[in-house]
């Protein structure tokens, strides 16, 4: 392979990676302003972040379509072909967490007309920021290519998953106790499993990470936090659900 080529495929290889980079910023702005607007009430902020979710589906297909260009075109092998894979499966993942994203924004309007207890809304909040900082971290092993980073994230899912158990469970406690916070708290445990679900997003990328660092695939067995699949609330004398944090 003469020195041109050899260049122009670097430079292939530098473009995927500069597109996941942009795709990787695009997806935390969308998650950031989604879950503000949800907080805000502000539906004009919501809005403007389902359009913003499209231009990261066009991006996604740009790196699809370049990504299987060049596996016709160079037949790579060994950590550039994991490398071109691994810029398909990331793209589709932060592809996925914009759409988790702009499902919370298309969610403001069903709530803004609601009361939404304090407590709660600091929760969503708190959950929003342990999901883009798992973004952000994977996104930074990815720049790095640094596999025990990618290693670290994976471990700390298991503290959003904990999180959100807990606002499922007091979401829960809120719809009991007054039918009328019935609506609005189903858009809020809603939004609350989307960004869990951008958390698990941010750990599929991690194990890619570290997939094309080693060629080695994780241990299957992911840790886990969330019990809601479980969860029973306790029930008084009566039979009325109760919640034990009172």
């Amino acid at each position: 392979m003469d020195e041109h080529i050899v260049r122009s495929y670097d430079e292939e290889l530098k473009f995927i990676a500069r597109c996941i980079s942009e795709m990787g910023g695009q997806a935390e702005r969308i998650v950031e302003r989604s879950v503000s607007a949800l907080i805000q009430s502000d539906w004009g902020l919501a809005n403007s972040v389902v359009a913003d979710d499209a231009l990261l589906d066009a991006a996604q297909r740009e790196v699809d379509e370049r990504a299987i260009m060049m596996i016709a075109k160079r037949q790579p092998m060994a950590q550039d072909l994991r490398e071109i894979i691994g810029a398909i499966r990331i793209s589709s993942d932060l592809e996925r967490i914009g759409d988790l994203g702009k499902n919370i924004a298309k969610r403001v309007i069903a709530v803004q007309d609601h009361t939404q207890p304090i407590r709660l809304v600091r929760g969503i909040e708190h959950l929003s920021e342990l999901a883009l900082d798992q973004l952000k971290d994977v996104l930074d092993a990815y720049a790095s290519r640094d596999h025990q980073r990618a290693q670290s994230v994976r471990q700390n899912d298991e503290e959003i998953d904990a999180m959100y158990t807990s606002i499922f469970r007091e979401l829960l406690t809120y719809m009991m106790e007054d039918p009328r916070n019935i609506t609005a708290c189903t858009h809020l445990l809603f939004s609350a499993k989307n960004i869990e679900r951008i958390g698990d997003h941010a750990t599929n990328i991690a194990e890619t990470v570290y997939y094309i660092r080693t060629g080695q695939q994780m241990n299957l067995d992911r840790p886990k936090g969330d019990s809601t699949t479980s969860m029973v609330l306790p029930q008084t004398n009566d039979g009325e659900a109760v919640d034990e944090d009172r």
